[in-house]
């Protein structure tokens, strides 16, 4: 659903998020939903300032109750240097706003229901966003370090079933604390939100390659030059294991040698990804030297 524009960028809300608010509201607390926006909209918004001010253009943005999620995550996710700071963003913004939020009951600008719910929702967005899980922000800045060792697409596999995995724990957590009367709804339906979230970025996880795949070739022809990288590969070994280790920021040779480790030849990054695109993942890497 949209909501409008702030600052230039489209805000969109999760259709989930309405079920978070209608729960708040059948619960006579709407206005702890609505701190809650509030805390996830800054949050966000914190990603999006940080993102246009290091040059990554972000046009929309859609909020879910732990976070958000920009349409200039695929452009991130394969420039870690950029990633970082725009994931670090957010939390630092939850920490800003607890900071304030104590300040203001020092000076006696307190509520007392809606003022500790504030600090209590800043800290859970902060903290939770910290777990090294796609898509929250830790998990964003984990896949940006797992990136330049085992692969983008790998390292979005990795951290996306960590997603999944928190989700569903925390989704139990939850629900055994409605049964100890420790916690509402609000939990589990915020698990179930991280899970399908998580879920939907492991199905990226192949985009996000190919936009790695494209973004090097246009830093290729843009600077000139790229560092290089080496690989060793048996000439059986297929294309779809073959782009595993591919990374960003180097331009990758496969040095391909026979059943009897003798040379045979060296292949391109480029060769490699125009044949898994035309013939398949299963082709020998030894095919494309003949």
């Amino acid at each position: 659903m949209r909501l409008g524009r702030l600052l230039g960028v489209e805000l969109y809300l999760n259709p989930f998020f309405l079920i978070l608010l209608a729960l708040f509201f059948m619960a006579g607390v709407l206005g702890r939903g609505l701190v809650a926006f509030g805390v996830v909209l800054v949050h966000e918004m914190a990603h999006a300032l940080v993102a246009r001010r290091m040059g990554v253009p972000l046009d929309e943005v859609e909020l879910l109750p732990f976070g958000g999620v920009a349409r200039t995550g695929a452009e991130l996710a394969v420039d870690p240097a950029r990633e970082i700071p725009v994931a670090v963003a957010g939390p630092a913004s939850n920490l800003i706003m607890f900071a304030l939020g104590v300040a203001c009951k020092n000076y006696g600008l307190w509520h007392s229901d809606l003022g500790p719910f504030f600090l209590q929702c800043n800290l859970l967005v902060g903290m939770l966003n910290l777990l090294p899980a796609i898509p929250l922000d830790g998990g964003r800045i984990c896949r940006a370090f797992l990136s330049g060792r085992i692969g983008v697409r790998r390292a979005t596999y990795r951290v996306a079933g960590l997603g999944q995995f928190f989700g569903v724990m925390i989704a139990l957590a939850g629900l055994l604390g409605i049964r100890a009367g420790y916690c509402g709804l609000d939990i589990p339906v915020t698990a179930l939100f991280l899970f399908y979230a998580a879920t939907r970025e492991r199905m990226a996880a192949p985009y996000l390659f190919m936009q790695l795949v494209m973004r090097k070739q246009n830093e290729l022809a843009r600077e000139g030059l790229l560092p290089a990288a080496h690989l060793v590969a048996l000439e059986n070994a297929p294309l779809g294991k073959i782009i595993g280790p591919f990374v960003p920021r180097r331009f990758h040779l496969v040095v391909v040698l026979d059943r009897d480790w003798r040379y045979l030849g060296t292949v391109t990054e480029t060769a490699v990804i125009d044949a898994l695109l035309n013939r398949g993942a299963d082709i020998p890497v030894g095919d494309l030297l003949k």
